[in-house]
């Protein structure tokens, strides 16, 4: 046997890929970075300004100052605090001296609606998880395990080829058998071909994810709709006149009808609504990006695999309207190519075969790899 021949064999040797491991399953990233992104942005924020308000809140003590006539004692002052603070109702008189009332009280909920702002921020997330996270975890396993044996299976296919070769009397019959083998599809593996294939006429997965990023726009822009609304109507109001004629002090003389009042936290929860307000608003581009993403396909990795034989899901244009699972796949595949051991190798060969200057004699990586194992160079082409 040849130098040249044994070298062959090693190389094919070394180019074939290990048995995957358990811990591939484990680690499948089942989110975009960019919907990573969001969830951490969209929950974590509402969650961490509400705990430095309430934070702010126990520290200070009292959320609201109240001018009391000089004759009140300090147990009447504190009342005073405590009964405006449990009304928040503001008094006060029209153009034609009519008295007119207005509540506050969305302020005092304020801190707790953010708290049901995060939680339903939340609710997408969970309904990817739950709803459409098992099923792309069991395709997104399926494929990747696939694509690496596809891969194994070719060079597998070389070795056999190179020793067929080195077996034959006649050169010329073996390249004729080799097209004839092309021309009739006998290297082709056509269970993950089909696979995908199929994908393209499931609508689960790509519903479940427009869903989700239409809740979750819907969510934001009723975060924001609610905060202008109380900008508009409460967040420019930090005084305001409070009525305690009812109660322990309305049999009291000298009560005066409407006492003064000041809200101590109200500059804290203007920068909270201010900051929320803003980054949700720069966040909705985002979303709306991630939902177009769905409207053009990623066919940079599957061009990469038509280099293995008879897979040619792009040539044959078997992709048509976007909007299906097999694009969602392909997606997170994207997010995924780590755990793709075989895309790295495939891509160098893909690089080289950029490179080549005869690009008519390396027609997919059979050609490719026979030409390194020092097969025939100028083989018949049909």
């Amino acid at each position: 046997m040849s130098l040249s021949h044994t070298a062959a064999e090693y190389m094919l040797s070394d180019a074939l890929l290990p048995d995957p491991s358990s811990s591939r399953a484990k680690g499948l990233r089942l989110e975009l970075p960019s919907d990573r992104l969001l969830k951490f942005v969209t929950v974590g924020l509402p969650l961490c300004l509400v705990s430095l308000a309430f934070a702010r809140e126990f520290s200070a003590g009292s959320q609201i100052s109240c001018f009391s006539p000089t004759n009140f004692t300090g147990k009447q002052s504190a009342y005073t605090d405590t009964a405006c603070w449990e009304s928040l109702i503001h008094h006060g008189f029209d153009a034609e001296g009519h008295v007119i009332t207005k509540s506050l009280w969305a302020l005092k909920v304020f801190p707790y609606s953010l708290l049901v702002v995060a939680v339903l921020m939340y609710l997408p997330y969970l309904l990817w998880r739950y709803a459409a996270a098992p099923a792309l975890h069991s395709d997104l396993l399926f494929i990747i395990d696939e694509l690496d044996k596809s891969y194994n299976r070719s060079v597998r296919l070389v070795q056999h080829m190179k020793k067929v070769q080195q077996a034959s009397a006649e050169p010329e019959r073996f390249w004729e058998e080799y097209e004839r083998a092309r021309r009739e599809r006998y290297f082709e593996f056509p269970l993950l071909e089909r696979y995908l294939s199929c994908k393209q006429h499931a609508h689960a997965l790509v519903f479940i994810y427009i869903l989700r990023n239409l809740l979750l726009l819907l969510f934001l822009a009723a975060t924001c709709l609610y905060l202008v609304f109380l900008h508009l109507n409460i967040f420019f109001q930090d005084e305001f006149n409070c009525s305690i004629t009812t109660g322990l002090l309305q049999a009291e003389p000298h009560i005066p009808p409407l006492i003064p009042c000041k809200l101590v936290f109200f500059s804290v929860f203007q920068l909270i609504s201010l900051s929320v307000g803003s980054v949700y608003v720069l966040l909705i581009p985002v979303v709306i990006y991630n939902a177009l993403q769905l409207c053009q396909w990623d066919k940079g990795l599957l061009s990469v695999y038509e280099m293995l034989p008879a897979f040619d899901l792009l040539s044959r244009r078997m992709l048509t309207c976007p909007l299906n699972d097999l694009n969602v796949i392909l997606l997170f595949l994207r997010a995924n190519i780590s755990k793709l051991t075989s895309f790295s190798r495939l891509n160098a060969v893909s690089a080289l075969r950029e490179a080549t200057a005869n690009k008519e004699d390396i027609d997919t990586v059979i050609d490719f790899m026979t030409l390194l194992a020092g097969l025939e160079t100028t083989k018949p082409k049909h």
